[in-house]
């Protein structure tokens, strides 16, 4: 199994980041429907497989089992290939910071990306979870309502923002680690503890809850508003935005990313890229 080395991920990051900011409107926007649709897939499922499992008897283990296999959405994220703005967050900044493209570039895959992750989270919770049946059921509504009512109305906002960076620092974790693999083994197993870690801790990820709140007004949770939701949404996008871009991209960027010392086109013994031994040895006869 071969491996990259932080470097060779800052570049590969790079790299990747420059390909997503050019991509047409159009197509960030059917990958990022495709995205949301895949967290969705993921947080049905997680739904799905920790309902009816009563805290009392099983203590925290189901938030374990819950984020065990939310994974599946991020590995269909990376490994099928589409956009996710969490993802982007980290991505696309760095190439940013390294000047490889402008602002309105990260502006538009942003603007493009969230919408397509949107629709898509939304048309897995209505049709597929709701319309379907499957979380209007008696044990995953049960547990469809916990997650809403934790998420929409008892977190406040700074219990969001804080959890939406710890989230999103994991989640772009778990991609920055996938570049480090060549095989979809090493990919999958990169995502796996990170994404199963964030969701087992009660993070908040905007695109997750993109699924799980809408999914929880179309079920018909008491006491749940659209203004819960949106609410949840803003804190978290911001929290998810400075976890991936402070804490990852700027990171790394700063480690491995600014090519410091290394001598550029112009670069003279004395405008201060080498260091003073060097510059003695360049200059003496």
């Amino acid at each position: 199994m071969s491996i990259k080395d932080p470097k060779a991920i800052t570049e590969a990051g790079t790299a990747t980041g420059v390909k997503k900011a050019k991509l047409a409107p159009n197509k960030a926007l059917v990958a990022g429907f495709l995205a949301g649709a895949y967290i969705g897939f993921g947080g049905l499922l997680a739904i799905t497989v920790s309902s009816g499992l009563d805290p009392e008897r099983w203590g925290t283990l189901p938030t374990l089992f819950t984020g065990a296999v939310f994974t599946v959405g991020l590995m269909l994220v990376v490994v099928a290939g589409s956009e996710l703005l969490t993802g982007n967050m980290a991505l696309v900044p760095l190439a940013l910071f390294r000047g490889k493209i402008k602002l309105k570039d990260l502006i538009g895959n942003f603007t493009w990306v969230l919408l397509g992750n949107l629709i898509g989270a939304l048309f897995v919770a209505y049709f597929l979870g709701v319309q379907s049946g499957v979380l209007t059921a008696e044990l995953p509504f049960a547990r469809l309502s916990g997650i809403a009512h934790a998420k929409g109305i008892e977190e406040t906002e700074w219990q969001i923002f804080l959890r939406a960076l710890g989230c999103n620092w994991l989640v772009c974790l778990a991609v920055w680690m996938a570049l480090a693999a060549d095989d979809v083994a090493g990919k999958i197993l990169a995502i796996f503890f990170p994404i199963m870690a964030f969701v087992a801790m009660g993070f908040d990820h905007v695109i997750a809850n993109m699924f799980f709140l809408p999914a929880a007004m179309f079920a018909g949770v008491a006491d749940l508003t659209w203004w819960d939701v949106m609410h949840n949404w803003i804190f978290a996008f911001l929290g998810n935005l400075v976890g991936a871009a402070v804490f990852v991209a700027g990171s790394y960027y700063y480690l491995y990313g600014r090519d410091e010392g290394e001598a550029k086109p112009g670069d003279t013994p004395t405008n201060g890229r080498f260091g003073r031994a060097e510059a003695r040895e360049r200059v003496a006869p």
